[in-house]
Order: C-alpha cells, then structure tokens, then sequence
C-alpha cells in the first residue's frame, strides 16, 4: 500500500471512529472536579472502560481535576472543555516514576487518541520537581542530582510513543517538571491551535518531536525556558520525517526552532513556514547532526526573529556517533527578516540561559562542518538580519592571519551551540566546511562599526553571492574574506 493511500484511509478511519464514538461525562465515573480528591483511579477506569466498549470521548466540564499518571488508550479521546483543568499532583509517587516515559498522560503502542478541547493541563512542575529533590536529599531516591536537578523522574506533561493517528488541539499546556510534551516514534500526528506556558523548572522544552513521521504542527504559541520547538533522532535506524511546521511563534531562553540536539537517525522533508520567534537567548533556528543523523531537504520560509541571540546555526559534529558520518544537505532557508540582540534577550525569564563563552563580541550566524564532511546545498534567499556590530578587539579578538583562523578549533564532541567557539572572525557570517552555498539578496546590517568583516569564509567549495548588500556605520572595509576556498563568485547575475 503506497504511503498517500495509508494516510488517506487512516485519516478516514479516525474521522469515521469520531462520528460513530460515543461521549462519557468524567462525573460518571466519579471523577470529582474539587481539585482536592485524587482522581487517578477513577480517569484510568473511564479511559479503561471507553477502550473496551468500542471508544469515545472522555468529557471533563468547569472544575480543577487533580490527578496522577493516565494512560491514555486506543479510540479514546479526552475532551477539556473550557474551564476544566486537569492537575497534576505534587507527589512523585502518583507518577509511572519507574517508566522511563514519565508523564502526566502516557501512551505507548495505541491509535486513534487526541486531547481536544479548550481547557489546561497543569503539571504544577515547580513544586513536583522540588518533591522530587526533598525525596532525593532524603534518601529515599537515587539520583545523581546535576546541579541539584533530577536527571530522572521529573513527569512531563504529555509522552505519547509509537502511537498512530494522534489529535492534540486547542489545549493550554503548563508548567511542567520536565519537557512539556514529547512524541516518540509517533505517526499521523496533529498538533493545531495549543498554547505552551511552561516555564516552571529547568529543561522545560516545548514541543518535541522525537523520530516521527507525518507531522503537522500548526497555528500554536510555545513560551518555554528550553527549546521551544525542537525536533529530537533518539533511535539511529529511524529518523523525523515529513514534518511541517506553520504560523506558529515560539519564544524560548534557549533555542525558537531546533534540529537536535539528539540526533542518530536524523531527519528529512521538513516545511517550517510562516513562523515567529522571539526574545531568544540561543538561535532563532538550530539545525544540528552531532550524532551521526543525517539531515535532507529542509525548507525554512517566511520566519521573523526578534530579540534573539542568534539567527541562524547549522553545524554537524562527532559527539555520539559512534563512528557513523553525520551529514547536512538540501536545505534552504528564505525570506527571514532578524534582529540580534546586544543584550541577554531573555532577561526576565524565571530561569534565564547561562551566561557564557564569554568573552566574546556578538556571534554571527554560522555554517559549520567538518573536515571532510561538509554542509552541501545551503540556499540563504531573501533575507535581511540587523546586527549590533560594535566588536570590540580589545576585549575578545580574532584575527584573518592564516595562524588566528587555524587556532579556531573544530570542537567536533562539544555539544553544538553558536557560541561554542567564542570569538568568531564576522558579524555576520562564519563558514566553514562547506560547499555549494548560495546568498541571494542577503542584506546584513551592523548599527555599529566592527572590527571584523561581515563574512569569513573557510575550507569553502563554490559560494555564489547575488545581490549581496552589506551596511556598517563608516564600512569602507572589505566584509568579505576568502580563506583555503575556491568557487567563491561575488554579486553573479
């Protein structure tokens, strides 16, 4: 059966179980809306009971639903309607603690589910995670602690895995304890219309999408202190394929838009179109292969970044990949208009990025390979990006002699970040390792004079600039400078 016709007949089944499935009010399982009684065992009765009697809708009205882990079961759906708002406990012991998919709501194998509605799931994660800390200093957990965070247990929000046919809509997610929502090996995948309020505790990523398939993600606002919209390869015989993204605005104190950082298998055929990140202390879009992935045929269109730390950075690397090569290819990134910060764009956030790498001037965006593994087939079109500039070589300094640009190391296990390497050699522009790239109509604006060029090239192959424009208060220098490249043509027509 071709891949078009899976689709068209699991989405005709999905929408042929939802005209025929019946609807189950929450109070007649006495579930209680006091936001006091432990609802636990009374959802997963109901959850249980609509799965075994052909499927429906779990319907939950105004009140506050306090509740430990549920799975979630194939056919069934759980309706919030307005003003209802599912609870998480602040014990960890209501939560599968001893599943590696900790969550608030857990699936794992089933099809034909959706959270649907206009109501909230709050996780209450500041104060699960801090449950969780009191039993650790106690005893009574195991776990290493890094810097006094849980590296286990902590619940997300939502773990969906290997699940088909999935319908996420309209929903509020907030405060997690860990990564808000997670789909593992998921496919048919619907997220349209959610809000994501998360930024309750440390690692909070928005969204991740983690080696599925068939995947839209649409008209949603992610506010998160990690990642917002990250994609993840934890499997290196699957990877994330066919995915779109589109209007939706993301704002993070790490990354708006990340591939990575997880990412053995990889990802290809991806849209992320009309999208808006702001006040961002990483990049406005990420797309990195530490781990051996490979990444084919990404489109970036239309996408509007506003005080962020960095536009753009694509990089592979050699962290986990355990001898396999991982690869960049086919990807275009098209009318972006940015603007980088010259301060710490996400001051204000409860738990605001790290300051470091530092000292270092403003980074520009970059494009870094390996030696003998370049990126290849880089589009940059339409695109305009305002800088501070105003590097200043008196207080971090990299200069374009042959030695300075060889003592900027290729840092192949570091975990990839745009600042990774300090001091860059351009405000606007590092490439390195690289071939077949194109610029056309790229305009770069620094409000203040800097001492380094708007672009360095390194160990480049065949680079066309068309309609290249470069702005610098008092720029009389040369903003491009060509080291060990060839095929470099400037302003072709």
């Amino acid at each position: 059966m071709n891949k078009l016709k899976y689709i068209f007949l699991s989405l005709a089944l999905l929408c042929f179980l939802q005209l025929t499935a019946k609807d189950y009010k929450a109070s007649m399982f006495g579930i209680k809306s006091n936001g006091t009684t432990l609802n636990t065992n009374s959802i997963q009765k109901a959850i249980n009971y609509i799965n075994e009697n052909g499927g429906g809708r779990l319907l939950f009205y105004v009140g506050r639903y306090l509740t430990g882990t549920i799975q979630l079961k194939s056919n069934v759906t759980i309706q919030l309607d307005e003003g209802a708002v599912l609870v998480g406990s602040t014990n960890i012991y209501d939560y599968n603690i001893n599943n590696p998919y900790t969550a608030l709501i857990y699936a794992e194998k089933e099809q034909n589910i959706g959270i649907t509605g206009k109501g909230v799931i709050d996780g209450q994660g500041r104060d699960v995670a801090y449950n969780l800390i009191d039993q650790i200093h106690n005893g009574i957990i195991k776990d290493e602690l890094k810097n006094d965070r849980p590296a286990t247990r902590r619940p997300r929000g939502i773990y969906l895995r290997e699940c088909k046919n999935v319908e996420i809509t309209g929903i509020m997610i907030k405060n997690a304890a860990d990564w808000v929502q997670v789909y593992d090996q998921c496919q048919n995948l619907k997220i349209d219309r959610i809000t994501v309020d998360s930024k309750a505790f440390w690692n909070n990523d928005g969204l991740d999408i983690v080696d599925c398939k068939d995947v839209k993600v649409t008209n949603s606002f992610i506010d998160a202190t990690d990642d917002g919209i990250c994609f993840k390869s934890h499997n290196a015989k699957s990877m994330c394929e066919n995915v779109e993204v589109r209007n939706c605005v993301v704002r993070s104190s790490a990354n708006g838009i990340k591939f990575g950082t997880v990412s053995s298998g990889g990802y290809k055929n991806f849209k992320i179109i009309n999208n808006k990140v702001y006040d961002t202390f990483r990049s406005a879009i990420t797309i990195a292969t530490p781990d051996g992935g490979m990444i084919d045929n990404i489109l970036v269109d239309s996408l509007n970044a506003y005080n962020t730390g960095n536009v753009m950075y694509l990089r592979i690397g050699a962290r986990w990949n355990k001898g396999r090569n991982g690869s960049i290819n086919n990807v275009t990134i098209q009318n972006v208009y940015a603007e980088v910060s010259d301060g710490k764009p996400d001051a204000g956030y409860e738990y605001e990025g790290p300051i470091e790498d530092l000292p270092r001037n403003i980074s520009p965006s970059s494009i870094v390979g390996l030696p003998g593994q370049d990126i290849t087939n880089v589009t940059l079109r339409n695109i305009k990006i305002i800088l501070p500039g105003g590097g200043n070589p008196n207080y971090a300094y990299r200069g374009l002699k042959p030695a300075e640009l060889d003592s900027i190391s290729e840092m192949a296990s570091a975990y990839p970040e745009f600042s990774q390497f300090k001091e860059l050699p351009a405000w606007g522009f590092y490439i390195r390792h690289a071939k077949n790239i194109t610029f056309e109509n790229v305009k770069l604006t620094a409000k203040a004079r800097d001492y380094r060029p708007a672009i360095v090239l390194d160990d480049v192959k065949d680079l066309s600039f068309k309609g290249m424009k470069y702005i610098e208060p008092g720029g009389s220098k040369k903003q491009l400078h060509v080291y060990k490249s060839t095929g470099i043509v400037q302003n072709k027509k």
